[in-house]
């Protein structure tokens, strides 16, 4: 695994961040790290870093304990924090070379540079001071340092903050390349960011994993939890008989053949055998998708 996590907590003082918690990402995956501000999200990636030490359980880089080997698996990790850190009165390339030195590439540093300046699109802009660039660009810049040692893991906190429009659709799409190639951890609260950048979410409350979903398909749709429906009959149902079917905890009338049914389990074919026994048809019944907006924000209360 490129990245293991288990039962790791984190306290400041008496207040607890992180509690107990447990998740593996494999090589090649691009995963998002929800949850909203003051979740834990940050403090996870600062020790997968190696940035943060940590007393209670485990945190290991391609299978070597992060306190124990920190050397080592920084070399595999590329961090992006969601404060860039960079110098801005350096100029871009200058500053990439300074990155690339602490590094000790050698005399493979400018060609890894002058690389990574065209992967990232800075070609435009990298005879500029930091200073002067767009947040977008600056973004750019971080990523190249980023990628710099070109790790197996890539750990990126809230890259997309502050961006506008445009800034968000490039640096999204360079995530995604970039993607191809490394196990990424993103972090973020914007549900777009999943959706565009994703192919698997893990989501953290109050420093505790409440949900990991390998198939985003499932946040759109239900969860194993909690099901609901439109059902429209060909004749008039009283609301009341429906309620009695087991599994369903809500039904709302729409008109008095067409209804919207909450279930706590998947209640579609008995709703099936209550229209054949009561001699009635079921013309239309379908799952109404849930946003994941409504997920998270169930996840998270």
């Amino acid at each position: 695994m490129s990245i293991s996590i288990s039962n790791l907590s984190k306290k400041y003082g008496d207040q607890t961040v992180l509690n107990n918690i447990n998740f593996e990402i494999g090589e090649g995956e691009v995963v998002g790290f929800l949850g909203p501000n003051g979740a834990g999200k940050t403090t996870t990636m600062k020790i997968l870093s190696g940035a943060l030490v940590y007393k209670i359980g485990s945190a290991k880089i391609c299978g070597m304990e992060v306190n124990e080997n920190q050397l080592k698996t920084s070399s595999l990790v590329g961090y992006l924090p969601e404060q860039n850190p960079i110098y801005t009165d350096m100029y871009v390339k200058e500053y990439l070379l300074f990155v690339a030195e602490t590094y000790k590439l050698g005399k493979a540093k400018k060609h890894r540079v002058e690389e990574l300046i065209d992967l990232v699109g800075l070609r435009p802009e990298f005879h500029k001071k930091i200073g002067q660039l767009s947040k977008g660009y600056r973004q750019r810049v971080g990523l190249a340092q980023a990628l710099i040692p070109n790790p197996k893991v890539l750990i990126l906190d809230e890259p997309t903050t502050g961006l506008d429009p445009n800034q968000l659709e490039e640096i999204r799409s360079l995530i995604r390349e970039i993607g191809k190639n490394k196990t990424v951890l993103l972090s973020t609260h914007i549900m777009q960011e999943i959706k565009a950048i994703c192919n698997r979410v893990i989501v953290i409350n109050k420093g505790e994993i409440v949900a990991d979903y390998s198939d985003l398909s499932k946040i759109s749709a239900f969860d194993e939890n909690s099901f609901s429906f439109e059902v429209e009959f060909a004749e008039a149902v009283k609301p009341g008989n429906l309620e009695m079917l087991e599994n369903i905890t809500g039904v709302t009338a729409i008109t008095d053949t067409h209804f919207t049914i909450i279930a706590s389990g998947d209640v579609r074919g008995d709703i099936f055998d209550f229209a054949v026994k009561t001699k009635n048809k079921t013309l239309t019944m379908k799952v109404i998708e849930r946003s994941m907006e409504e997920v998270f924000r169930e996840l998270t209360k």
